[in-house]
């Protein structure tokens, strides 16, 4: 599966080593640095260094300090505590349509036991004062029975 062990010998390769190449030394002029003043910076500003060379660039713009923020028109605690108010209106008025639900089931409720009761008694009153209603039980002579045992026999 794998292949034999055979000793290898690094390839020897040509190695290159660099050196760097120094710049020789700028000759040194003394030259007049002449100071600009702010208001007068071009738009593209030259700098001339100390070995002779002109390094050029843009001018940064000097920075200008933020101007102060106005204080609003109304503080902010009174925004927070009108806040609050509307919040707590708005409580108040989910309660009351709570408390308005809950009476309004309530009363639907007990419309619905009163129903119930009327259709119910109004049932049981049938039942008791119908003279035609079967009743479900034997019906006894007592005139003709003769009890027995706890039994009626006719």
């Amino acid at each position: 599966m794998y292949p034999e062990q055979t000793p290898h010998v690094p390839a020897q390769r040509a190695v290159e080593v660099h050196q760097p190449t120094p710049y020789p030394p700028a000759a040194i002029q003394p030259t007049p640095v002449v100071p600009v003043l702010p208001d007068t910076v071009p738009a593209v500003a030259s700098i001339v260094l100390h070995d002779g060379r002109v390094v050029t660039g843009y001018a940064i713009n000097p920075a200008h300090p933020e101007a102060p923020t106005a204080k609003p028109a109304v503080s902010r605690t009174a925004v927070n505590v009108a806040l609050g108010g509307v919040g707590f209106l708005a409580v108040c008025g989910g309660l009351i349509l709570l408390t308005s639900f809950i009476a309004a089931l309530t009363a639907f409720i007990t419309q619905l036991i009163t129903l119930a009761t009327v259709i119910f008694g109004g049932w049981i009153a049938v039942q008791i004062f119908s003279a035609n209603g079967h009743r479900g039980g034997t019906t006894v002579n007592i005139r003709k029975a003769v009890i027995k045992r706890n039994h009626f026999h006719g």
